[in-house]
C-alpha cells in the first residue's frame, strides 16, 4: 500500500501533463478566424481555419477575425471651410485582409484605425463647406473612405465604407438655414405662378386666333357659357352681347359728336 500511493500520484501527474499538452497544442479556429503563430518569436505561415496543432511553450498563437467590423467614430468638433462650427459623427466599416500585418505592423489595429478615422474626419470635413457637407454627402463619404484606407493599408486593414451620420448645427445656423429654405420655396412659388400666367396668356392668344378665323365659334362659346351659368334654382341669366352689335351705334355717336363740334 505504501508503494501504491506514489505510483498513483505519478500517474495523475502524467495524465495532467498529457491533458495540458493537448489543450495547449490543439486549437480550433472558426471559419472567419485565422491564427498568427510566433515560433520562438518569429512568424510562421498563417494557420486555420479548422484544427490547428502548435508546439506548447515554443509557439504562441494569436487569433485574428476576418469579419467586417462596424466602428462608431465619436462626435468631432469641426470648423468647416466657411468658418461654421459643427459636430459630426460617423461610422466606419473595415476588415482585416492580412492577419500577419495586422499583428506585426501595429500594436492594436482596432484602436489605431479608430484614431485615424477621427483625425481624418476632422481634416477632410475642415476642408469642405457646409453646403457640401449637407448636400454632397456621398462624395464626402467616398473621400473619407479613400484617405482612411490609404493610411490603414500598410497594416493589412481594408476600409470598405465610411458614412457620416449626424451633422449637428448651432441653433442660429439652423434658423438661418430655415429662412433660406423658406425664401427658396417662395421664389419657386413665384416662378411657378409666373409660368402659369404665361401659359394661360399663350393659350388665350391661341384661342383668340382660332375664334377670329371662325366668327361662328364665338357664338357657340356664348351658348356654352349660358349652359354653364343656367344651373338649377338660378333665376338670373346673363346673356353676353357681341361688341359687333354695338358698332353701328358707336359710329353714329362719333358722327354726332363731329357735327356738334
Amino acid at each position: 500500500m505504501q508503494g501504491f500511493a506514489p505510483s498513483f500520484l505519478g500517474f495523475l501527474v502524467v495524465i495532467f501533463l498529457i491533458v495540458y499538452f493537448l489543450s495547449s497544442a490543439i486549437k480550433i479556429l472558426r471559419e472567419y478566424e485565422r491564427g498568427v503563430v510566433f515560433r520562438l518569436g518569429r512568424v510562421i505561415p498563417v494557420k486555420g481555419p479548422g484544427l490547428v496543432i502548435i508546439w506548447p511553450i515554443i509557439d504562441r498563437l494569436l487569433r485574428v477575425s476576418l469579419r467586417i467590423v462596424a466602428m462608431d467614430v465619436p462626435s468631432q468638433d469641426v470648423i468647416t471651410k466657411d468658418n461654421i462650427s459643427v459636430k459630426v459623427n460617423a461610422v466606419i466599416y473595415f476588415r482585416v485582409i492580412d492577419p500577419v500585418k495586422a499583428i506585426t505592423e501595429v500594436e492594436d489595429f482596432l484602436y489605431a484605425t479608430s484614431m485615424i478615422a477621427q483625425t481624418t474626419l476632422r481634416s477632410i470635413l475642415g476642408q469642405s463647406q457646409l453646403d457640401d457637407l449637407l448636400m454632397r454627402r456621398e462624395e464626402v463619404n467616398a473621400e473619407l473612405q479613400k484617405v482612411i484606407d490609404f493610411q490603414t493599408e500598410p497594416w493589412g486593414v481594408k476600409v470598405t465604407a465610411v458614412e457620416v451620420r449626424n451633422v449637428d448645427l448651432p441653433e442660429e445656423m439652423q434658423r438661418a438655414i430655415a429662412k433660406q429654405a423658406e425664401a427658396e420655396r417662395e421664389r419657386r412659388a413665384k416662378v411657378i405662378h409666373a409660368e402659369g400666367e404665361f401659359q394661360a396668356a399663350q393659350k388665350l392668344t391661341d384661342a383668340a386666333a382660332i375664334i377670329a378665323s371662325a366668327p361662328s365659334a364665338l357664338q357657340l362659346r356664348f351658348l356654352q357659357t349660358l349652359t354653364e351659368i343656367a344651373t338649377e334654382k338660378n333665376s338670373t341669366i346673363i346673356f353676353p352681347i357681341p361688341i359687333d352689335l354695338l358698332k353701328p351705334f358707336m359710329e353714329k355717336f362719333e358722327e354726332f359728336k363731329k357735327e356738334v363740334k
